[in-house]
Parts: structure tokens; sequence; C-alpha cells
């Protein structure tokens, strides 16, 4: 029987996050879970490699993503990366009780090659340059920068890390980031600069919203605002950034989703707003939202962006 056709391909590690109120101490997160169970959730034919040590291989996070319909190639690790959040009121501060190993690049099956879209959302630079070789020309390409921007270390708070040039930025068409994850002093020129023309970049702003900016062959071009979607709750911030991107992501690959024409290829930013609000009403990867209530969140609340 042939088998469909896969939309898109996510890559990275998962994580292990602590948590007290889950019987096993800890909760699976990391960017590739939460950007390849909310792709198949709004619709898309959705595969992943998926980076997870012996106690996450038969998890029910990674149960729950198949059962969603992801073809899902788990890449053992001797050790995963392994997190602690706490919520301050000047954000969340992070620590790192496990480093993690990085993701060696697997055999990739024709129909996995010949995806229209690739997401890489390392979580703890895991990712290396040479999957940047893996991604045919044609593939539209995300990349979850914060992964990146991690300086690790085990027992130890994580700090920023600056960014370097790499080739997966340079090839990816869309880029997103969160503003806490960048010191201060860098501008949206700066960080653009890592980036090629034409390529777009998403700057998260928490509670204010962000910005999307296309990247211009000299600095940046056009700028387009938008504000966050509200939610009814906010119960767990973990994977609003990955959901967003993904929800982004999705609504290039295909714009009907967000109620667009098979002809628009532009990211839908309330669409995407819309997905973020509502996973963070719940814990965990359960909150990631399916297309009709992401539908309804947007209708609600449409955000209209704003241009500048």
């Amino acid at each position: 029987m042939t088998r469909s056709a896969i939309d898109v391909v996510h890559v990275g590690s998962a994580s292990r996050d602590i948590a007290p109120d889950d019987p096993r101490g800890w909760r699976l997160g990391g960017g590739v879970a939460y950007a390849a169970l909310a792709t198949a959730r709004l619709g898309l034919r959705t595969a992943a490699f998926v980076g997870a040590d012996d106690a996450m291989v038969d998890s029910p996070e990674l149960d729950l993503l198949r059962a969603s319909g992801v073809d899902l190639k788990v890449i053992r690790l001797e050790e995963a990366p392994v997190f602690e959040n706490y919520e301050t009121p000047d954000g969340r501060v992070q620590v790192c009780h496990a480093v993690g190993r990085p993701l060696d690049l697997p055999a990739i099956e024709p129909s996995w090659l010949a995806s229209a879209g690739w997401s890489i959302v390392p979580v703890a630079g895991e990712v290396s340059d040479s999957w940047a070789a893996v991604v045919p020309d044609g593939a539209y390409l995300a990349v979850g920068w914060q992964g990146m921007l991690r300086n690790l270390s085990a027992g130890q708070v994580v700090t920023r890390r600056p960014p370097e040039p790499s080739r997966l930025l340079r090839r990816a068409d869309l880029v997103g980031v969160s503003r806490t994850d960048v010191r201060s002093e860098l501008s949206a020129s700066d960080l653009a600069a890592f980036l090629k023309p034409g390529a777009d970049l998403l700057i998260t702003e928490g509670r204010i919203g962000g910005g999307l900016m296309r990247v211009g062959r000299v600095g940046l071009g056009r700028e387009i605002r938008y504000r966050p979607t509200g939610a009814d709750v906010e119960v767990d911030p973990t994977g609003a950034g990955d959901t967003f991107l993904a929800a982004l992501l999705a609504s290039v690959l295909r714009p009907q989703l967000a109620g667009g024409t098979s002809s628009e290829r532009e990211p839908n930013l309330p669409f995407a707003a819309a997905a973020g609000s509502l996973v963070v009403e719940g814990p965990g990867l359960a909150a990631v939202p399916i297309w009709a209530a992401v539908v309804e969140r947007q209708a609600r609340d449409p955000g209209r962006p704003g241009e500048t």
C-alpha cells in the first residue's frame, strides 16, 4: 500500500521537564514534540525525528503523537536534555540537569525527503549544521532559534548563548525566536544579519505580542506587528512559542487552514497567535489545540496585524 505523502518533517530532541505533579517526576517536552503534535492536530501529514532517552521511549506522550497521526522516528540517545523551570516575577528561570546528546543523521525515507515543509526545533543545540544538507532545495524550512541560544551545563542555570552564523539559519525561510532568548542590546537588524534575504524573522515578545520581519538585501524590509490573542487562563507557558511557530509554518504550507487560498504563501499571524494562546491553558502536550479550536479562538479574537 502506498504511504500518504508527508507535508512537514520536524527534527529535534524531546526533553524531560521536571514536574512534581507527574508520578514520574517529569513531563515530556521539547520543541519537536509540541511542533509535531501541533501540525498533526491542525491537519498536516506530519513526520518527526525525535531524540529520546530510555525513559522517554515508551512514554504516553510519544504514544499521543503517534495516535494523532505523527509518523515518528525515534533516535535513541544515551542522555536527553533534562530541565527544571521556575516561573518568577522577572520571567522564567531554567536549570539544566542534563545536557543531552547530538542528533546523528539517520537514514531518511524518500517520502520524507519529498516533504514540502521542514522544521528544525532544537531544545539544547543538538541539531548540527549537517542537517541543512538534508533539507531539499525546494522545501520551506522553519527554524526555532531559541534552542540554539542556550549555554548548558548540568546543575547550572541556563544562560543566553550569543547568536552565531549557521548554515541552518542561512537556509531557513522562517526563523522564530523570543526576545527573552537574546540580549536586549541586540536589535532585530542584528538578528536579521544571520538570515538570508527574503527570509521571515519572527520575534515574540510575550504579553505585548511581537513582530514578523522580512529580511532585505540590506537590513530589514517590512515589519508586521501583532498583538497576542488572549488566553482564558494561563496554566503552563511551556510550548507556546513552539506551537506558535508550528502554526505559522502550517499557514504557509496549507493557507486554507487559516482561511487563505492555495495561492497565498504568507505566514498568518492571527492564526498562529490563536494556536499559541490555547496551548498555555493546560499542562503539557495535552493542551496542544486541534484546528477547530484554533479557528474558533481566532474568530473570537481576530487580532488583525498591522504593517510598518
